[in-house]
């Protein structure tokens, strides 16, 4: 009602201010205060008309009107400190104090006003206080026992005498308890609606959190099993939530990693502390068809305390947060492998200037030492003599030139600015001029030098200086590592799309924990201490990034004291498949070769 709503706005600016930071806890404070208040001066102001109706009130009609004040004030009490039991204490005293002074003054417990005790509980039910409705119910035994005492003892006033002076307070006073009653009883459905409602909006709240987070809200049983899941797993796991309840969701955790899963829910439930574990989950897929994808996901437990649960044997529930991290796990592994690559460039420079002190240093000497004897006028040198210093000054500016061009080449390759020209020609051809260029080399150092070619090689389409410097580099490298009387055979074949070219010696081989790391920049598989063979490590690098910008690959096989082999693996049209040399990529895949190379040291140490 409209007229009303100035008085419920009152009633509203009179609950304590401690009381109005919960809905359902302000709602008792005004069911407390409005009823008193707004009954009490509706009593109050009804007594002019009682006394034009009844003339002069009895001493007991006035009091039972005086004491319509007392509401008032607990109603103000309540306003002012926010004690809502002791409010409660003060109401139920004052009532029972009234309805024994009515009842003693009327007959004691056989009077009208006794039915009044039976509210006062009623009226401390509304409290939902358990102290409160046992102080209210001793109050009422205590004024109902000492009715009895009074009326055993023969201390109250005759029957009949108050049945006909106090007739019309008798029908008043039951009138009266029936309307409070009926009060009580409204108050008491308010109060079970506002709670249901705000029960309903909380869980309504909690609900439309739990649809619009992306995290996954799970709550666990004592055995682990899926109890509830929020609506987000569907969209992390890629299943219906009630395919996930029950054990649905251990399934789908990775068998390595169901026994952190399983320690971090029996940790939260058996300890009651919180706990987090990463582990893989199956995203997609069903049970007959376990296909999909795992993911990473983080889960935060803890345990959830409730009353009972310290009584099932010291376990409790758990609810748990899942998110994913997949995209944090990414970044990490890409973290790592750049520190590798980090360590391993800092490695690789240790090894340049290790390397390159020798292989630059010891041709500069000859070079400088040969030229100054050749210029030291006080030195008498034949012709003989002269000329030999002369070729190995030749000689040692030649090596230091290669050393250059292959760190240069290197360089080049490995930022992406190397340019290859294809052209066709016919790889027969650069075959065996290479061979012959090396032939020379192999009768010096006792290698027999073979070539096994395919009939009728097919044209292709390469850069035939870079095919000629790959095929040079791998039968040069085959014969310095070759001992003498072994042999080297470069042999050749295609297919509809692919040459094939292997250069296959008996040399000295390489080992196991070498091979992964063969054809890293300035890598050699003996350690620089124990080096029988001068080379600066670039030779098969240099292979690898030639082979690489021709779009194709390069196996190495080898046996240590056994010989190895290596097969260049190139596509006869390389401008069709060769992709732009990609810097990014190269580094990956220098990652991927340091993390192989890892692996193996690590099964080798266990």
């Amino acid at each position: 009602m409209r007229f009303l709503t100035p008085v419920w706005n009152y009633v509203d600016t009179l609950v304590h201010p401690a009381a109005q930071q919960d809905a359902l806890t302000a709602a008792r404070h005004r069911a407390f205060i409005a009823p008193r208040l707004i009954g009490s001066l509706a009593a109050l102001a009804s007594f002019p008309a009682y006394l034009a109706f009844r003339g002069v009130p009895s001493v007991l009609e006035a009091g039972v009107f005086a004491w319509l004040v007392a509401p008032i004030l607990i109603a103000y009490f309540l306003s002012r400190t926010g004690r809502y039991e002791s409010a409660h204490v003060l109401s139920s005293l004052s009532l029972t104090g009234l309805v024994g002074a009515v009842a003693w003054c009327t007959g004691g417990i056989g009077s009208f006003a006794a039915i009044w005790l039976v509210v006062v509980p009623l009226e401390a039910a509304l409290s939902a206080s358990r102290r409160v409705v046992a102080t209210a119910s001793t109050f009422a035994l205590a004024a109902a026992g000492f009715l009895l005492v009074l009326s055993a003892a023969d201390l109250l006033p005759p029957a009949t005498s108050l049945a006909s002076e106090h007739g019309a307070l008798a029908a008043f006073g039951i009138i009266s308890a029936a309307l409070y009653a009926t009060g009580l009883a409204l108050g008491a459905e308010s109060l079970a609606r506002t709670s249901f409602w705000l029960l309903y909006a909380e869980e309504d709240r909690y609900r439309l959190l739990a649809r619009n987070m992306t995290d996954v809200i799970t709550r666990h049983g004592r055995n682990g099993a899926v109890l509830f899941i929020s609506p987000a797993a569907e969209l992390l796991f890629g299943a219906r939530t009630d395919d996930l309840i029950g054990h649905g969701l251990f399934d789908r955790v990775h068998v390595g990693d169901r026994p952190a899963y399983l320690t971090a829910l029996a940790d939260a439930a058996t300890r009651g502390e919180t706990r987090s574990v990463e582990f893989r989950i199956r995203r997609g897929g069903t049970a007959d068809a376990p296909g999909g994808q795992f993911v990473w996901v983080e889960m935060r437990c803890q345990p959830l305390d409730r009353p009972g649960d310290a009584m099932a044997g010291g376990e409790r529930e758990v609810v748990a947060v899942l998110r994913d991290v997949s995209e944090r796990k990414t970044q990490e592994r890409a973290l790592e492998i750049a520190q590798a690559e980090s360590a391993r460039a800092n490695a690789a420079k240790s090894r340049f200037l290790a390397t390159m002190s020798h292989e630059l240093r010891t041709p500069l000497n000859a070079i400088i030492g040969f030229s100054e004897m050749l210029t030291d006028d006080s030195l008498t040198l034949d012709p003989a003599r002269k000329i030999e210093y002369a070729k190995l000054i030749n000689e040692s500016g030649r090596h230091l030139l290669s050393v250059v061009n292959g760190i240069l080449d290197m360089s080049k390759m490995e930022t992406g600015n190397f340019e290859i020209t294809p052209e066709p020609f016919r790889p027969a051809q650069a075959i065996i001029g290479c061979c012959d260029l090396l032939a020379l080399k192999a009768r010096e150092s006792g290698v027999h030098l073979k070539t096994q070619l395919a009939a009728e090689l097919p044209e292709i389409v390469a850069d035939r200086r870079a095919f000629s410097q790959i095929l040079i580099n791998l039968v040069s490298n085959a014969i310095k590592f070759t001992p003498r009387d072994g042999s080297v055979t470069v042999s050749a074949e295609a297919d509809r799309e692919m040459l094939t070219v292997a250069v296959e010696d008996t040399g000295v081989g390489i080992g196991e924990d070498d091979l992964p790391r063969l054809g890293e920049a300035f890598f050699q598989a003996r350690p620089s201490y124990d080096r029988r063979h001068d080379g600066s490590g670039l030779g098969l690098s240099i292979v690898k990034g030639l082979v690489r910008l021709h779009g194709g690959d390069v196996d190495i096989a080898s046996r240590l004291g056994k010989g190895t082999r290596i097969t260049v693996r190139l596509p006869l049209d390389c401008e069709g498949e060769r992709a732009p040399a990609d810097p990014i990529k190269l580094v990956t895949d220098r990652a991927k070769e340091l993390a192989v190379a890892a692996n193996v040291r690590i099964k080798k140490s266990a």
